[in-house]
């Protein structure tokens, strides 16, 4: 074999090497949408694509409000449908009784999310624009916010009610820089390795900030033993190797490992007032789905790690979808089933 024979060979291996590592790396990476988002305090991410997968293909879609209805027909836009991912950053707000509460949001939002349509609505909506590193951002005023939305790709947009343009410009700017697998915020940097593998939902950081009420968490009235900077890594994923089940997953980053094992205390009798809420509950796919959830939930702790988890049947998320669709019928009603 002569020389440049020689070279040529080495040459083809280093390529291939390269671009073996290079996807490897990129398989480990977050998803591109979260890649996107600009430094946060909390990361939430789903997957929309696969959990479709989960309800019945003639599933009724859900009757629209008059707002969104008019949203769809203005611009061919169904989000129910169109949206395939879905990417939000928090925003922690230094005055929570400001204009955005105590979070404002970021997200990138990918999917079939391109037209003339939505572009001219965009336009119609817009009270100005614009131009920055090549992308008009649309400024849209809503309830004494206003909403930047940007079409950065193809398939996404980007979309910020933060007090600055500074985030929305973040996205754009790391959407120019997207091909590096292990670009993002730093919060990803230090979490995202957390999170299972395949999971279709997850969030990363102070992901209690939305339900934050004097530095108490409060959810449906119920206040839990967590503060609202606790960092939190969640997901919802396959519970492999089981199949037909689905697997919630909470785990709580604690200051100390005293607080943790006050925080497991705590969380482990919220635990037990779920599952006796839950005994008297009458049978229904939601009834349902929710017993089988709290039955199957345990805490745990390790140092200052307090994890929660349960499993809920992928069927049972299916058949609540289902009830949820279906509309109750009528006394009056008769079903002839000849037609």
């Amino acid at each position: 074999m002569n020389r440049r024979t020689r070279r040529t060979i080495l040459i083809v291996a280093a390529v291939l090497v390269t671009l073996a590592v290079a996807i490897f790396l990129r398989s480990k990476a977050p998803p591109e949408a979260a890649r996107l988002l600009p430094e946060s305090d909390g990361i939430i991410y789903v997957d929309l694509k696969p959990i479709r997968t989960f309800f019945p293909k003639n599933l009724k879609p859900p009757d629209r409000v008059p707002d969104y209805k008019q949203f769809v027909d203005a611009t061919g836009v169904d989000w129910e449908q169109d949206l395939d991912q879905v990417a939000i950053a928090l925003h922690r707000m230094k005055d929570p009784k400001g204009p955005n509460g105590p979070v404002a949001y970021s997200m990138v939002l990918e999917g079939k999310l391109t037209s003339k349509r939505l572009n001219d609505w965009l336009e119609s909506m817009a009270t100005s624009r614009e131009t920055y590193a090549g992308k008009t951002i649309y400024n849209i005023t809503s309830q004494d916010r206003t909403v930047r939305v940007a079409q950065i790709g193809y398939d996404m947009l980007a979309v910020s009610n933060t007090p600055t343009s500074e985030q929305i410009h973040s996205i754009i700017d790391r959407h120019r820089a997207a091909a590096l697998p292990f670009s993002g915020s730093s919060l990803l940097e230090r979490h995202y390795h957390e999170v299972p593998l395949l999971s279709l939902v997850w969030g990363v950081g102070q992901l209690a900030l939305p339900f934050s009420e004097s530095g108490a968490i409060s959810i449906l009235g119920l206040k839990l033993p967590l503060e609202d900077n606790s960092t939190i890594v969640a997901s919802v994923a396959p519970a492999l190797p089981v199949p037909g089940l689905i697997r919630v997953r909470v785990e709580e980053i604690a200051a100390s490992d005293q607080v943790a094992t006050s925080q497991a205390a705590a969380l482990s009798q919220l635990v037990i007032l779920a599952k006796q809420i839950s005994l008297p509950l009458a049978d229904g796919p939601v009834n349902s789905g929710f017993k089988e959830l709290v039955k199957t939930a345990q805490v745990t702790q390790q140092r200052d790690r307090v994890v929660v988890m349960a499993t809920i049947p992928v069927s049972a998320i299916a058949e609540a979808a289902q009830s949820e669709a279906t509309p109750p019928v009528s006394s009056g009603q008769v079903t002839d089933a000849s037609k």
